[in-house]
């Protein structure tokens, strides 16, 4: 193959890379790395840590000389850190120590932990770097440590001492978040905590020196493998028990709506009724909060994407989702207002959502009491969201608050200044606009509410 078909995220490492081909995921190794997939291989450490699916599932297609083939099992959609809630940011960082564990234990090391090394399919974090496991050499230290510590240790203590949002911190750092930022923004009490003491303030004051730890013969530090696996259960059991005390407006949501449990039921049927018309393989839901209408559908969907602006509500949806077993849930974090969006090396090394939602390309889309935050709270015209939900969902189901809804009173009296600018924010004005990407297929009012819930389905998406 040639390299110049390798995909954008991949290109960094001369171990391999990685080919998309329509439908199939390609893995092609280079021969500096054939003695360890040969190794990891024949040892069963591949087959083992898929059978526990903490691996990627791959099968070898072809091998030579020059390449080693192999297909990967290919995931509906990729997330990234910057978009994963708290806790599902921890179980990230567990599995990638977990999976050094392992690897110690059968004469193998990670050489490289990126969290972009990880990411969540079929209701877990799964590892999708094949090539980033190594030779253990007696006596090295752990060579993917800095980048653990950067990756995932720095931004989950960032995120508790300053908040969820400090996670989005890795959209602006793709190669982790700088050490000695990170000590300097975490308060003094932690330069108390022997941990965080040892794995962040003092790696950062003695990060120039850290760079002189190695030369052509090998490493210069010296370290037991017994004292690399204190090092690995020491920030794992750590991490396992770090805790986020954040509030948020909108982690309770369903506690606090303004319509009844009448109109809440009817809203769900209909909601079912237009979903099992469709008969939808794939679904998002834009602004979800924390999954409630998606798990009140009776018909089975393969992959749902629940997304919202909300950590707490995201975190709920995740620990809902553990609970409950789901397969086939992704909560995400996202701010509609602000989506995702290409970063890396000529900006293609990660993808915007709207790109991945176009390749995602789900048969329905829910927005469900979102719009008047959208156009109120975000100043977004029509024009702007339709434009927006119009580049990938194939029938959208949205909610639209009337300006009688107590919800839109409160948005619009925070607006008074400009009262007259939002006169725009009507139901006819709503069908207007969207009737240019849409065709309405049918629209009901929700009783004893304010709220219309209307069926459209997309004229230029088959």
């Amino acid at each position: 193959m040639n390299i110049k078909k390798a995909h954008s995220s991949s290109f960094r490492d001369p171990s391999g890379y990685v080919v998309i081909e329509g439908n199939d995921v390609k893995r092609v190794i280079n021969p500096l790395y054939f003695k360890q997939y040969q190794a990891l291989r024949d040892s069963k450490f591949y087959e083992n840590l898929i059978k526990k699916e903490l691996l990627i599932a791959h099968e070898e297609m072809s091998n030579s000389n020059e390449e080693i083939i192999l297909k990967a099992e290919k995931i509906p959609f990729i997330s990234y850190p910057y978009e994963w809630s708290f806790n599902m940011y921890k179980e990230a960082a567990l599995l990638t120590l977990r999976l050094q564990k392992y690897a110690l234990e059968h004469g193998f090391s990670l050489k490289d932990a990126s969290a972009f090394n990880v990411t969540f399919h079929k209701g877990k974090t799964i590892f999708i770097d094949t090539l980033s496991f190594d030779f253990y050499k007696e006596g090295s230290p752990w060579r993917a440590y800095k980048q653990f510590i950067t990756h995932f240790l720095g931004p989950l203590l960032l995120a508790k001492y300053h908040g969820s949002q400090s996670l989005k911190l890795m959209h602006n750092f793709i190669d982790g978040i700088p050490l000695k930022m990170v000590s300097s923004m975490l308060p003094f009490k932690t330069k108390l905590n022997p941990l965080i003491y040892s794995n962040i303030h003092l790696l950062a004051k003695s990060e120039a020196k850290h760079n002189e730890d190695y030369d052509d013969n090998g490493y210069k530090v010296k370290l037991s493998k017994n004292g690399q696996q204190n090092i690995v259960k020491s920030l794992y059991d750590f991490i396992k028990k770090l805790e986020l005390n954040e509030k948020s407006e909108w982690g309770n949501y369903y506690d606090k709506t303004n319509y009844s449990d009448e109109a809440f039921n009817q809203k769900s049927k209909i909601i079912n009724s237009w979903v099992a018309d469709i008969k939808p393989k794939t679904l998002v839901d834009i602004g979800g909060n924390d999954g409630t209408f998606v798990r009140k559908l009776d018909i089975g969907i393969d992959v749902s994407l629940v997304c919202d602006i909300d950590n707490n509500a995201v975190d709920i949806n995740h620990k809902l989702m553990k609970k409950n077993k789901e397969r086939s849930t992704l909560p995400l974090v996202l701010d509609v207002i602000n989506p995702s969006s290409a970063i890396g090396l000529n900006n293609k090394e990660r993808d915007s959502f709207i790109d991945r939602m176009k390749e995602f390309a789900p048969d329905v889309t829910l927005a469900l009491a979102l719009i008047h935050h959208i156009s109120l709270t975000g100043n977004v015209p029509f024009v702007r969201s339709a434009e927006f939900f119009a580049s990938f969902s194939k029938f959208l189901i949205i909610e639209f608050p009337k300006r009688e809804d107590s919800w839109v009173k409160r948005l619009l009296k925070s607006k008074s200044d400009f009262k007259d600018y939002f006169g725009w924010y009507t139901i006819a004005n709503f069908e207007t606009i969207y009737s240019s990407w849409f065709e309405i297929i049918e629209k009901k009012d929700i009783q004893n509410s304010e709220r219309t819930i209307f069926f459209l389905k997309n004229r230029l998406i088959s």
